[in-house]
């Protein structure tokens, strides 16, 4: 998995990742899943934002193309994202081990990191960051 840049400073890790859970908890009581990415600049302040929902309340469809072509309009180092599990519990599932890899290997290849993945669920929430898995 891929490495915070030590270029960012780690003093700021923690206010950074703050103001972009601001722009994620919208989606947590969401009735079906969907997913928001933050495009980053080197110190982690957000360009831009997008939400994708495929329409079903298990299951989640994030085009990497979509993702990458977002990373290159906003000329974006980094990428913050987290999607919503209606059903209440924000274990991660394995599709979302998998998408998580996915998403991480695609900008990895294009010099771009994935920095968090979030998973909300009405009140609670969990981090890929906090598990030591990005």
């Amino acid at each position: 998995m891929a490495r915070i840049p030590p270029s960012f400073p780690r003093s700021s890790e923690a206010s950074a990742l703050e103001s972009i859970g601001l722009h994620f908890a919208s989606i947590a009581d969401a009735a079906q899943e969907v997913a928001i990415f933050a495009y980053l600049d080197p110190e982690w302040r957000v360009l831009g934002v997008r939400c994708v929902s495929s329409g079903a309340v298990d299951a989640l469809t994030v085009s990497l193309r979509d993702v990458v072509a977002d990373v290159i309009a906003f000329d974006a180092v980094a990428v913050a994202m987290a999607h919503n599990h209606p059903s209440g519990d924000p274990t991660p599932s394995r599709a979302d081990y998998a998408l998580t890899r996915r998403i991480a290997r695609t900008l990895e290849a294009i010099g771009v990191r994935l920095v968090e993945h979030v998973v909300l669920a009405r009140e609670r929430r969990d981090s890929f960051r906090a598990r030591g898995l990005l």
